[in-house]
């Protein structure tokens, strides 16, 4: 077990100054032994295939063998979600997201674990079990023929797109309700603590787009936005879509859902691809990046016989584009904010400050790592695999600062902030050009992503931490704590071993921003060996505790925390 050379002098605090931490260190520096992380340029990266190979439902909770401490007052489900299969017969999967959606549950209680997991019963899930083969496409899977169908029939069908259930993204909450999420326009309520299966939801039966993000944004009050774009005789837009919290008895799901505002596109036939958006107290910002989706082949790749996911093109060409809205009035800024083109796909946060937008996230240089998540490269081993794993581009985390009244006077670049290095210049044709600032000190050499923070308090809001997972492989094989302030780090790594998106759960009432755990599935392609829920004390980032369970679970997307009380 490794961990971060840097101390918690490290991060700015002193010994007399520093609150104490919530957990008990007595015993723990015996069970857990602290070391120093040494990162080595390997020759080769450990082969990962297991992780990304079906396995089977556990539908009752099997109790998980805690080791070290889980803290008595966390009481509530780590709800987990991912693919889990990926084949049908013998048609087999392509791509990492195309694989069917499983859901995990890590329920805590008075200090003990147990685990369950089920297969989302998506239509498409239960037509592909049925048929025995799959049945509707999915991002990099075109579908097969029905055999049983005349080669004219089997023709015709190539003209007809089916959109998937196969919600494998994420959790979301509409409503007091909870949701199992993809991209396309149907969602799945669940239930938190069964994991079954409840109704289909169509987002086209409430409002008018054609689908939207796995990554909602709340305010306070619980009222949510998201976006989706709609494709119509008006053309593409990008559509911000708020959904109210108030629910009746009469009403049905997403009832009360509007578009706010309706952004076009820099080319009508090309609209961008996003995985999600930013948002502060009184602003949503959509960033329009170079990653173009190519509306013109979606039917001719029907016909040839190729995935939804060529239809994908990285256009460095251009520039990534910011555009602000008014959350309260759907008005948009009239400036609009460039930046050196990039792709991103997780945002950190945003917030206001002295008229400014700060905006975090994580991006990377280049638009092809979707298409480098193949079934096919994650499944290899030895040197091919390192290969992939180089040519893959990384993602780092980056601040700009979007100035809402930039200088009109100024031809020079501007620090708007004097805590930030982040600059804007407002150019002849209007256009205000950001240039970002580096949120990670250099002593960390290779990528993060999965960033998460304490979100319930510090969502739109300045804020110190952050939390992510770290890439020295395909995947997240590190956590990693960020002090934004002095950019240094804290480091959790276990070799052999790959963590989750870091969740923060806080200590109740407290009013420090770290003050709490930081929950994570950790999974192994040792067969051995077994997965384990991990508990740090996110203040200092050291291990408290782990409860392990004997099943094997693939490595998946995102998940949330759901406190006992909330359902």
């Amino acid at each position: 077990m490794c961990w971060s050379a840097n101390s918690e002098a490290d991060l700015g605090h002193t010994a007399n100054t520093e609150p104490q931490s919530i957990f008990p260190a007595k015993g723990l520096k015996k069970l857990f032994n602290r070391q120093q992380v040494y990162f080595s340029s390997q020759a080769q990266i450990e082969c990962i295939a297991p992780l990304f190979q079906t396995v089977a439902e556990t539908p009752q909770p099997v109790q998980a063998a805690v080791l070290g401490t889980i803290p008595a007052w966390i009481n509530g489900s780590l709800l987990r979600n991912g693919p889990g299969q990926f084949e049908f017969g013998d048609d087999k999967y392509n791509h990492w997201f195309d694989g069917m959606a499983l859901m995990h549950q890590f329920k805590i209680k008075n200090g003990s674990v147990t685990y369950m997991s089920k297969f989302l019963e998506s239509d498409v899930y239960n037509v592909n079990k049925s048929k025995n083969r799959i049945v509707v496409s999915e991002f990099g899977t075109l579908a097969s023929s029905d055999p049983c169908k005349s080669l004219y029939d089997r023709f015709m069908s190539k003209f007809k797109i089916d959109s998937t259930d196969n919600c494998s993204v994420n959790y979301v909450l509409y409503k007091g309700d909870y949701y199992v999420s993809t991209e396309t326009n149907f969602m799945r309520k669940v239930d938190p603590e069964t994991l079954s299966t409840l109704e289909k939801v169509d987002w086209t039966k409430f409002i008018a787009v054609n689908g939207a993000t796995a990554h909602p944004h709340y305010d306070p009050d619980g009222t949510a936005y998201n976006m989706g774009n709609s494709y119509g005789k008006q053309g593409t837009r990008y559509n911000i879509i708020k959904v109210p919290v108030q629910k009746s008895g009469t009403e049905e799901n997403l009832e009360g859902a509007q578009v706010i505002c309706s952004i076009l596109p820099q080319n009508k036939g090309k609209p961008s691809y996003y995985h999600s958006f930013g948002m502060t107290e009184n602003y949503v910002i959509f960033i329009e990046l170079p990653l173009k989706l190519n509306l013109l082949k979606i039917l001719i790749n029907q016909i040839k016989g190729k995935a939804f996911s060529d239809i994908m093109s990285w256009e460095p060409d251009l520039p990534t584009l910011f555009h602000v809205v008014n959350k309260h009035t759907g008005e948009p800024h009239p400036v609009t904010f460039c930046a050196q083109p990039f792709m991103s796909f997780h945002q950190i946060n945003a917030y206001e400050d002295q008229d400014c937008i700060v905006l975090d996230l994580c991006s990377m240089d280049g638009g092809g790592a979707i298409n480098m998540f193949s079934l096919q490269n994650l499944r290899k081993s030895g040197q091919a695999l390192t290969e992939i794993y180089q040519k893959v581009p990384k993602s780092y985390p980056h601040r700009f600062v979007l100035p809402l009244n930039a200088d009109t006077n100024s031809k020079q670049e501007t620090k708007y902030l004097n805590y930030s290095s982040a600059t804007a210049v407002r150019k002849a044709d209007g256009k205000v050009w950001c240039t970002h600032e580096k949120l990670l000190d250099d002593t960390l050499k290779y990528g993060i992503e999965f960033p998460q923070i304490n979100y319930s308090k510090y969502n739109t809001k300045k804020y110190r931490y952050y939390y992510a997972c770290g890439f020295q492989h395909l995947i997240g094989d590190s956590l990693v704590k960020v002090d934004i302030e002095t950019k240094q780090t804290k480091v959790w790594k276990e070799e052999g071993f790959y963590p989750s998106e870091p969740i923060f759960v806080p200590y109740p009432d407290s009013a420090e921003e770290d003050n709490g755990v930081i929950l994570s599935a950790v999974l192994t392609p040792h067969q051995e060996k077994n997965i384990f829920l991990l508990v740090l004390d996110a203040k200092d980032f050291v291990e408290i505790g782990r409860a392990e369970v004997p099943v094997k679970m693939p490595y998946g997307f995102h998940g949330i925390f759901l406190p006992q009380n909330s359902k």
